[in-house]
């Protein structure tokens, strides 16, 4: 009785409206971004000894990990700055 049961437009599957959402936010290039970032974060979390850390003069004793962050959160910093600015 009803033509579109039967034909090839309605046996298709259409995709549910937020699967090619989450394609555009899961390219190669965001989950290798991603990956890496968790193995820093493991990589400072594991290295929580305290060490001394001269920047020209000053010296300083704080826990490993907490250079570890400052220096990748530096770094982060500038390559946003640098990829802005490339825009």
């Amino acid at each position: 009785m009803s033509a579109s049961k039967g034909s090839s437009k309605g046996s298709a599957k259409k995709s549910s409206p937020g699967s090619g959402r989450v394609r555009e936010l899961m390219t190669p290039g965001r989950l290798t971004v991603a990956g890496l970032g968790i193995l820093g974060l493991i990589f400072i979390f594991e290295n929580t000894r305290h060490t001394k850390i001269r920047l020209l003069i000053p010296e300083v004793t704080m826990p490993l990990w907490a250079a570890l962050l400052s220096t990748a959160v530096i770094g982060a910093v500038c390559g946003a700055y640098f990829v802005k600015r490339r825009q």
